[in-house]
Order: C-alpha cells, then sequence, then structure tokens
C-alpha cells in the first residue's frame, strides 16, 4: 500500500503548479501539472494557490491521486 502525504500549492508557473509536501525530506517544490491536479479536484486552475491537500506516492516517488485535506 502506498502512501498518502499533505502537500500544499504554492503557486503556479505557466501550467505547472508548484507543490511541497510536508514531510521532513522535502527540500523542493516539485512541479506538477496544473491541469491534472484541477480535474482531481474539480476545482478551477486558477484557485489552486495556497491549497492543502493530500497526495498518495506513486512510482518513482511522483505523487498523484489528489484530494483535498
Amino acid at each position: 500500500m502506498s502512501e498518502r502525504v499533505n502537500v500544499r500549492i504554492l503557486l503556479l508557473v505557466g501550467d505547472e503548479a508548484e507543490v511541497v509536501a510536508d514531510a521532513p525530506d522535502a527540500t523542493e517544490p516539485e512541479r506538477y501539472p496544473a491541469v491534472e491536479i484541477a480535474a482531481a479536484l474539480g476545482a478551477a486552475r486558477k484557485d489552486l494557490p495556497g491549497t492543502r491537500l493530500t497526495a498518495r506516492v506513486g512510482a518513482g516517488n511522483r505523487l498523484c491521486d489528489w484530494r483535498r485535506a
């Protein structure tokens, strides 16, 4: 079973969202397609910055399965 982590979307950079995980080993934000996150939440892309979510840690330690916290 994969782990779920708490994350926060810092800002949008073009078509990508900068996401930071609430984890001790998360040193830098990572970028993910904003449209993917917005679709999973049923939210507008422009409303993503500041949103707190949970995500599943998938293959290659990439986040997926976005859900509102």
